[in-house]
């Protein structure tokens, strides 16, 4: 570049409310003039003026500023994703790419300027109309395709039951800050104004959970189910030992997810021997956990207890095999490359629905959920709720704040709290109907009436 040539950002105070920066084209001798958004009173003004000018003339230096109404949308994903999404936690990454591959899918803006309000009620429209993947229009995977992908059809009924507002405000806030980053650097003239779904609220105090505990009885029926799911190609009863390898290698991360309590990433990140990752540890009194930071949903690095069926099952893998990942479910196809959470996530819940076990209907679209990871947890939770106090719980749960542990898994299952007092009296059948002879269970199973004047205090 020509001395000339070279672009110099100047701070020029115009009397008005803030500070404004400007500086000479070199192609169309013009000037060209921003305001720096710094109040122009007070005693730091003119610096902190200068700091924002000396951030637009690096910009200009390196061709990457154009005018606000010329910034394609390309460009500014680029920016966003190259800036931005490096210094978030990376399934934060992961769910703002998904959502700017949901604005592509749905609205295709040229420029970055195109996504005004109305594209954007667009594009919660179209979310509320059709379900899409993680992957957002790329090849679904289908556990009962023998692994290989297939993309659903618009047109075919179950696709169209739309994503949760749960889901569709998650992608909104994503979308939200993006665009405020993007003004703040001068890319967009205005942030579009949109609301988040208001009927996606944060969870209270009484609301329920997206699914619910599986039982025991369900659990076996899952397991049962794991070699319809995990080797659909086979015929008749007897399987090859690969076969046979990939069903264990299913049921024991089926095992494990009901025994750890663990999240099913936390699940395909647990290691014998690599204290990069969330590892076992063996080495002290009790078996233990080790959780890095980055792997964990609190972010903070943490020594976790571990119930005493899970070390158990644990003890039962060989100790000259404690090597490598502790879960390791085995592709459906044959393929050598270890599953990604999204296909083991998916397994599950197809496991799940050929056991028939339903865990939730949403009310808005009748559309029916099956067991997924997830429920292993909350079952997990829901057992150990009522053998230790809170505190220990939250723990073994890994929530960040007691206030969650309390919400979802202490005193919530009231007929279990009420059994629990029942049988410590040794009495089965309480009644209700108000009068002072309540009902117990004889040794035969037959409820029988309490002998009356019994001092129950």
């Amino acid at each position: 570049m020509k001395k000339s040539d070279r672009i110099r950002v100047y701070v020029v105070d115009y009397g008005r409310e803030c500070l404004y920066m400007r500086y000479k084209n070199p192609l169309t001798g013009k000037y060209e003039t921003r305001s720096t958004d710094v109040p122009r009173d007070g005693a730091k003004a003119r610096k902190a003026a200068e700091s924002v000018a000396a951030k637009w003339e690096a910009e200009l230096q390196e061709g990457r500023y154009k005018a606000p109404s010329k910034v394609t949308w390309a460009e500014f994903r680029q920016r966003y994703e190259d800036e931005v999404l490096p210094g978030l936690a990376s399934n934060t990454a992961l769910k703002v790419s998904a959502t700017f591959n949901a604005v592509e899918e749905h609205v295709s803006p040229l420029r970055l300027a195109d996504l005004t309000a109305d594209r954007i009620s667009q594009l919660i429209k179209r979310l509320r109309e059709v379900e899409w993947s993680k992957d957002w229009g790329k090849r679904q995977p289908d556990p009962q395709s023998n692994g290989k992908g297939k993309r659903r059809p618009k047109s075919a009924p179950a696709v169209m039951v739309g994503l949760s507002e749960s889901t569709i405000r998650g992608h909104l806030a994503h979308l939200k800050a993006a665009l405020r980053w993007a003004h703040k650097l001068g890319l967009l003239v205005e942030v579009p104004k949109f609301d988040l779904p208001r009927r996606a609220k944060k969870s209270g105090k009484t609301s329920p959970m997206k699914g619910r505990p599986i039982t025991a009885e369900e659990f076996e029926r899952m397991l049962a189910k794991v070699r319809d799911i995990a080797v659909p190609e086979a015929q008749g009863d007897q399987l090859t030992t690969e076969q046979q390898e990939r069903v264990e290698s299913w049921k024991h991360t089926l095992r494990g997810l009901w025994l750890s309590g663990l999240r099913l990433g936390e699940a395909l990140n647990l290691w014998w021997d690599d204290d990069s990752k969330l590892c076992v540890d063996l080495s002290g009194e009790f078996p233990m956990m080790r959780i890095r930071s980055e792997l964990e949903k609190a972010n903070e690095d943490r020594l976790l207890p571990i119930t005493p069926d899970f070390a158990d099952f644990l003890m039962t893998t060989p100790e000259d095999e404690r090597t490598g990942p502790v879960f390791n479910p085995m592709p459906l196809s044959g393929q050598r490359e270890r599953l990604s959470l999204l296909w083991v996530s998916k397994i599950i819940s197809a496991i799940g629905e050929a056991a028939g076990v339903k865990v939730a209907t949403d009310i808005r679209t009748g559309r029916v959920k099956y067991a997924s990871a997830h429920d292993f947890r909350r079952a997990f939770g829901e057992r150990w709720a009522s053998r230790v106090m809170p505190p220990i719980l939250q723990q073994l749960m890994r929530h960040a704040s007691i206030d969650t542990t309390l919400r979802f898994y202490v005193g919530k299952n009231a007929d279990t709290a009420a059994a629990a007092v029942w049988e410590s009296v040794g009495r089965r059948l309480g009644n209700t109907s108000g009068n002072s002879t309540p009902k117990t269970t004889g040794s035969d199973g037959r409820a029988v009436v309490a002998s009356e004047g019994r001092d129950d205090t």
